[in-house]
This record gives structure tokens, sequence and C-alpha cells, in this order.
């Protein structure tokens, strides 16, 4: 599935992740360093964790659903749209994913988080809006899904449980990278969504 020569970006990103990741689990002061704590950011501090979170894990499995999720879409979509548009948009999804966390976490000195979840999250529905035909599989339900029945629950799910407020998972993060990413595709390809139309309609 990868190549060197087109996938440099998604190898770039993997290896950046997993080595900060494995970094910040040999030593926690790394980890701690770089995870997302909004009360501290909106007050001027540590700013530079709105990008440095999202290359951290809490731990293997985290690591491991994101950089698999991330390898089964990311190729096909740098294919398309280009290395460097894939690498900003991104990194750029990344961080914007983390905005509502910024927002309603604000006064929170508790709060923190960190993972690739939302820049995840921007590839996959990138990857849904090019190629809306295809057919999902997740881990544990080996039956494919069509990928925009797939989209449509991903977020009815996401927007359900960022209500409830439960778990460890940052559900806003994850409906943040979705729109990111259905963002990031339309400026890419501009033609995505009217494609996506004519195939519906």
């Amino acid at each position: 599935m990868l190549s060197p020569e087109h996938n440099i970006g998604t190898l770039v990103i993997l290896a950046v992740t997993v080595a900060a990741s494995l970094a910040g689990f040999a030593v926690p002061g790394i980890l701690q360093n770089c995870v997302l704590r909004p009360y501290q950011v909106v007050r001027g501090q540590n700013r530079d964790s709105l990008y440095l979170s999202g290359f951290m894990h809490a731990d293997f499995g985290h690591l491991f659903f994101n950089m698999f999720s991330f390898y089964f879409f990311a190729p096909a979509l740098e294919r398309r749209i280009g290395t460097l548009s894939f690498v900003i948009g991104y990194v750029l999804s990344l961080m914007g994913s983390m905005l509502p966390s910024l927002a309603r976490h604000r006064d929170d000195p508790d709060y923190a988080t960190l993972g690739a979840s939302g820049g995840v999250t921007a590839v996959i529905f990138s990857y849904i809006i090019l190629y809306p035909t295809k057919s999902l599989y997740l881990l544990l339900l080996p039956v494919p899904i069509p990928a925009l029945l797939y989209a449509a629950g991903y977020l009815a799910y996401s927007i359900y449980s960022a209500q409830r407020a439960t778990g460890r998972i940052n559900h806003e993060a994850h409906i943040a990278g979705a729109v990111c990413g259905m963002i990031w595709i339309g400026i890419c390809v501009p033609g995505a969504y009217a494609s996506l139309l004519s195939r519906w309609l």
C-alpha cells in the first residue's frame, strides 16, 4: 500500500508520531510537556502543545488504533491530493480539532487531552468524500459498511458521546476533525462535492 516515492508524507507522519509517542512512554516528562491543557494555553502557557499533543499518545493501544486507521486511509488520500497538500492539511486539521476542547475546557485546570484522533478523523472523512462508494471495515466488526453510512453513524455517535461527556475519549476532537477534513478536501479538490452529489442524485 505504501510506496516511498508516492507516500513520503504518510511515512513521515507515521514515523514522527510513533517516535514521539514512544519517547513519551519512555520519558514521562516529555509526555507531560506535550499534553494539551486548555486552561494553560488560553492563558499563554505551553502553546506548542496545540500541535505537539497530536503526536503523543496515552498508551500503546491508543497509538496502535490511531496509526492503524491512519495507515489504512492516508496513502490513497496523499496520492490523490499530493504530498504538500496532504501534510499541510493534516497538521492544520490536527490543530483545528483541538479548538472545541480549548473553548469548552478553558476554565478547567484539570482537563488535559492528547492524541492524533482529530487528524486521523480528518483523513478518514476526506477519504470518504472522495470515495463515497467504498466500503469500510472495522477491527471488531469484519462486515463491509458503506462509507457514507459509516460517516453518518460516526458523527451521530460522537455528537451523542460529546454531550454526555463520559469516558476518556475526546469526542469533540473527532467531530471537529471530521469537519476539518470535509473543509480540507473541499479546498484541495474543488469538484469533490459536485462529484459526490452527482453519484447520489
